[in-house]
């Protein structure tokens, strides 16, 4: 079709909803018991770590902004699957559509960043405890936390602009429960070189730029620990890297999974499900993981 022939699409139907009323009665009481439990959570952290001047510390800090992130990321997602299984309309207008992409990625952009800042911190807390309160002071924290923000906003900004500027002229079914980038991709009838390629690089970029630094933090922390004098402490140490490495594992791991090249349907269930995995199970763990570690005054400064 020529350019001058093409129709914008001004809506697009997302498809990734099961058929049967059974099925979608218990998606959405499973999606509903889900929020609840997820926006119940980290609102318990943020709480409790504004309340509790024994949490006014910096990886409690870090923390409560990762509940931050992560009940603001659910909701971009589960609160729209929830209208669409209630009233039957899987239609979603195109600007709420890139809103909601965009909103996704660069919560979950940020979400790396933040990561491997917490990664950071507790690489200084644990191998560099005398110097910890001066490298990693209040407003340190605070500059590192609207870093990532400010990173994850102009990250996802020009794939966003060039998706865009696409033109969508049909069919406008989303094989998906949200506005993710690669089924868009597929519905735009002009070229979207270069829009995946910039996608790519930028991606891949801050997947192993971010995966790379929790990394080398990880193995430093590691060496220092297998230094410690008794068993006592090295437990200690590695007690209160636990939650954060377990979380790292699991958005790490979904988002490799993205890259996996099988056949087409096997790609769009492990799409999907990897999908779910970081935008709805993540969020509700996360208050369930980071409640297991110790208290974090108690580790702090355990080399001295």
């Amino acid at each position: 079709m020529s350019p001058e022939n093409w129709t914008q699409v001004t809506e697009f139907v997302l498809l990734g909803f099961p058929s049967s009323h059974i099925l979608q009665f218990l998606l959405f009481l499973g999606l509903m018991v889900t929020y609840v439990v997820t926006a119940t959570g980290n609102l318990l952290i943020i709480g409790l770590s504004w309340v509790d001047r024994r949490l006014h510390t910096q990886m409690y800090f870090f923390l409560w902004n990762l509940s931050f992130l992560e009940l603001l990321l659910v909701s971009v997602v589960v609160p729209k699957m929830l209208v669409i299984i209630l009233t039957g309309d899987h239609s979603i207008s195109f600007a709420s559509c890139l809103i909601q992409s965009y909103l996704y990625f660069l919560l979950g952009t940020t979400d790396f960043f933040l990561l491997a800042v917490m990664a950071l911190d507790r690489y200084l807390a644990i191998c560099q405890p005398l110097h910890y309160e001066t490298l990693m002071s209040g407003p340190i924290c605070s500059q590192l936390v609207l870093a990532s923000w400010l990173a994850g906003f102009l990250w996802v900004l020009c794939p966003t602009i060039l998706m865009a500027s696409l033109p969508f002229c049909g069919p406008n079914g989303i094989d998906h429960f949200f506005c993710d980038s690669w089924p868009l991709l597929r519905l735009s009838c002009g070229d979207t070189r270069l829009l995946e390629l910039v996608a790519f690089v930028l991606s891949t970029s801050v997947l192993l730029g971010s995966l790379a630094l929790t990394s080398v933090s990880y193995a430093c922390i590691l060496a220092t620990v297998l230094r410690a004098p008794t068993a006592a402490k090295r437990k200690k140490a590695f007690s209160t890297c636990a939650s954060h490495l377990t979380v790292v594992i699991i958005v790490y791991g979904s988002s490799i999974f993205l890259y996996i090249r099988l056949s087409e349907a096997q790609s769009m269930l492990l799409k999907k499900a990897a999908s779910v995995l970081s935008c709805i199970i993540t969020p509700l763990l996360n208050p369930f993981i980071f409640s297991l570690q110790p208290p974090y005054w108690e580790i702090k400064f355990w080399l001295q």
